[in-house]
């Protein structure tokens, strides 16, 4: 599946201000002069995801709205991902951006804060996974429309397990149960490991989630995870290295390290993303997946794209009406399924049986499980050198250079820094 991957997402939210939405000054986009005397109106709709293999999939979704909107058309600009955030902060600072635009979770953040979105008027929200929906909304308004996502589950390798005699895992497995079996499926004389999760920003914060605690505080002007909460999760991720897991020595951490252990069957639970599903079909073992464990609570990790309309565009109501069709319609749903090009957002899940019924893994159902309890980054506008300090703190500490309780006041009080 070629859907999204854990990118970084600093640059962008570095370079913009709260006063790139004060920049743009009138219509960005009334393009043709047949939409004031009754003609069809043009909405251009600015997109990075479709780049590199899925522009006729979009166009062929655009063609199908066109038919069921025939006073409107949609024109569609979609450019590289690398260059999409630069190009369109110097759009919307410039008046000239898209009536329509694409946006990642980190960077709708920003841009629903500094007055770049209109607020979306009477949105069906019955078409869309309650937890997608509520990603683009702020204080209770609607700025976006989930149009895709990917999420983190927990694989597991079912030969190995049964080899060593182990109960597979289940959707209500807590982080005791985990580390319980990952300890007996681990061999080191065999180079066997029973777990791998990466010791990293993304996957902390959400253990500190699962523990029952929050990364930042309400007002988001210090670090919250020097805790309780904090602590145990630190401890979580730290405290695999070199027992059940490998250690930044033995490799882990560099490129397709854990992707090459799992498919060469020396892994038996691997924490990665459902953008793996189809890398390893042809594994030569039976494997599955399962909702990851938490330990006082669920929260999975989901990355997600959104579709928002410019608060500049003259064509506000038209832009709506492509964004919803964008995200909702059968068509969408359809398209998307057929070519693999990132999950629809829909609430409906008779609509996704042919992914479901597509093969290993077998428990597909856990994908949509996962969105029941989910937890979102967290956004900073020094986004990048929050995740950095995280990131060292926590490599420190797997390395037996500081404790865990250090890695955390250190790491807390670098955020806090960045933030004030």
């Amino acid at each position: 599946m070629r859907t999204t991957t854990r990118r970084s997402v600093a640059p962008a939210v570095l370079a913009l201000t709260l006063a790139l939405g004060a920049c743009a000054q009138g219509s960005a986009t009334r393009t043709d002069d047949a939409a004031a005397s009754g003609g069809p109106v043009t909405v251009r709709y600015m997109n990075f995801s479709a780049n590199g293999g899925h522009e006729k999939d979009l166009d062929a979704i655009k063609l199908a709205f066109e038919k069921a909107n025939p006073d409107v058309k949609v024109q569609i600009e979609t450019t590289p991902y690398d260059d999409y955030f630069t190009k369109l902060q110097t759009a919307v600072a410039g008046g000239t951006a898209a009536d329509a635009f694409e946006l990642n979770y980190e960077n709708f953040v920003t841009y629903s804060s500094n007055g770049s979105l209109a607020p979306l008027k009477d949105v069906d929200a019955s078409g869309y996974k309650p937890s997608l929906l509520e990603a683009f909304s702020v204080d209770g308004t609607q700025y976006g429309l989930p149009e895709s996502f990917s999420n983190v589950v927990l694989f597991y390798n079912k030969d190995l397990f049964e080899k060593a005699g182990v109960a597979l895992p289940t959707a209500d497995w807590t982080w005791a149960d985990e580390k319980a079996a990952a300890e007996k499926l681990t061999d080191e004389k065999a180079g066997v490991w029973g777990d791998y999760q990466p010791i990293s920003f993304f996957e902390y914060y959400k253990a500190v989630a699962q523990a029952g605690g929050e990364f930042l505080s309400t007002d988001k002007k210090a670090a919250a995870f020097d805790s309780e909460a904090g602590r145990k999760a630190a401890e979580w991720l730290v405290g695999k290295s070199g027992t059940t897991m490998p250690t930044e020595a033995d490799g882990a951490g560099t490129p397709d390290f854990d992707s090459k252990l799992f498919k060469g069957g020396k892994l038996a639970m691997w924490h990665t993303g459902i953008w793996m599903f189809s890398g390893m079909a042809d594994a030569p073992f039976e494997w599955d997946v399962v909702v990851e464990p938490g330990d006082t609570k669920k929260a999975s990790a989901m990355f997600t794209n959104g579709a928002v309309v410019n608060a500049k565009s003259a064509n506000q109501t038209a832009a709506q009406r492509w964004i919803a069709f964008l995200t909702a319609s059968d068509e969408m749903v359809a398209k998307r399924l057929e070519t693999s090009w990132e999950l629809p957002p829909v609430a409906d899940e008779a609509k996704l049986k042919a992914y479901l019924d597509a093969g290993k893994p077998a428990n597909r159902q856990a994908v949509f499980d996962s969105l029941d309890a989910t937890v979102l980054p967290p956004v900073v506008e020094r986004q990048q050198e929050m995740q950095d300090a995280v990131g060292k703190e926590l490599s420190a500490a797997a390395a037996g250079r500081i404790s865990v309780e250090e890695a955390v006041a250190n790491a807390a009080k670098a955020v806090t820094a960045l933030l004030s």
